[in-house]
């Protein structure tokens, strides 16, 4: 299907930003932020799991990033390059019929350690936030948010 006014196809282009859609998306992406962090705080991370595929994925992740250290702060300069975005595009498009919402947009913290925030947060598209998450639960990095909710519960096996 071709977008085609009265001048012709549609390019990204020549085309204006619409504020309120811009709005929109980025209420759906802090609230997915909001929703994410919440389960985080409600429930292990480590027993978590974000999709029907979550082995899959984490299986697929380490097959194609297999030098990802899922412990260590993200690199967004080596994510957005020209070769990281190739390597993440190939990567994403496998789920383009599996995951719902494969490349909307999510944020993903930089750092495992931290909480998110302005300056700690990359904008990133759906799969990649599947991916870089189910791997810092599976490795239980995300456990220290519901032990910092939750002081009185014991830690969660490993």
């Amino acid at each position: 299907m071709s977008l085609a006014g009265p001048a012709g196809p549609l390019s990204a282009e020549d085309t204006e930003n619409n504020p309120d859609i811009e709005r929109q998306f980025a209420v759906k992406v802090v609230q997915h932020m909001e929703t994410y962090w919440r389960l985080l705080e409600g429930i292990p991370a480590s027993r978590l799991k974000l999709t029907k595929l979550d082995d899959d994925i984490y299986e697929h992740f380490k097959k194609e990033f297999p030098d990802f250290d899922a412990s260590a702060t993200i690199n967004e300069d080596d994510m957005k390059s020209p070769a990281g975005k190739e390597k993440w595009r190939n990567f994403i498009n496998t789920y383009e019929n599996k995951i719902d919402d494969y490349n909307f947009g999510c944020m993903v913290r930089s750092d495992p350690k931290q909480e998110y925030s302005q300056e700690g947060t990359i904008l990133c598209v759906r799969m990649q936030f599947y991916a870089i998450e189910i791997a810092r639960n599976k490795q239980g990095l995300n456990d220290w948010i519901y032990q910092k909710k939750h002081p009185e519960a014991a830690p969660a096996p490993s």
